[in-house]
């Protein structure tokens, strides 16, 4: 009950920071409000790229998406050649709407993402005419040297575990800035205030959603 008191403080003075940061900034209590929302914000787009997110799989978006004959370019589609999976992360680059979690957002209105590849950041910043970013409570730091702090200590740790890379934060459990093959903290991208040619919706969970 605290704990979800203290989200909802902290979202609300997140929400407005990131408005002041050009944003459209939203804060909902649970994952099934963060549902409805998000299908409302994006319901009159026509084809959807979804980044590399457990928080958006997580929340069945995609399967709704889907329901409502929707062209969906995912590329955790199981049993993908490399041709097909590179040619969707290129497509999701190129839809109407690009739909994704964030690594770290700071009360301070910036938003930090890292990648491997980078189809999940080029598309956050150019290409789709809405982004919608959905991010769980959990992600959310006091500044911005803590939102970069955490994707080190956290996030990268845990992705890399979960995709079972041969790292050595996925067996440590620390980050030591790696030269592995298999790194995928390669691109560090900041959202300091609104790109100027893309619309970006920020939906606040007061869940602990994602890596």
């Amino acid at each position: 009950m605290e704990r979800q008191w203290l989200w909802e403080k902290i979202g609300e003075r997140t929400k407005e920071a990131l408005k002041a940061h050009g944003f459209d900034s939203h804060y909902c209590s649970n994952r099934s409000e963060a549902k409805e929302l998000a299908l409302e914000l994006i319901k009159d787009f026509q084809t959807f790229g979804i980044g590399g997110s457990n928080t958006i799989r997580s929340l069945g978006i995609i399967e709704e998406l889907k329901a409502k004959g929707k062209t969906v370019y995912d590329h955790w589609i199981p049993d993908l050649s490399k041709e097909e999976e590179l040619n969707i992360r290129l497509m999701q680059g190129r839809s109407q709407c690009f739909i994704t979690s964030a690594n770290a957002i700071s009360e301070t209105g910036e938003i930090v993402n890292v990648d491997g590849i980078g189809n999940r950041v080029s598309a956050m910043c150019f290409g789709p005419k809405k982004v919608l970013i959905i991010a769980g409570m959990n992600k959310v730091r006091p500044d911005l040297e803590s939102a970069i702090k955490r994707v080190r200590e956290v996030a990268g740790p845990m992705r890399a575990k979960s995709l079972n890379m041969k790292t050595p934060c996925a067996e440590t459990g620390v980050c030591n800035d790696c030269n592995s093959p298999q790194r995928i903290c390669r691109i560090t991208t900041i959202l300091h205030r609104k790109p100027s040619l893309t619309d970006i919706s920020v939906i606040l969970v007061g869940e602990e959603l994602g890596f």
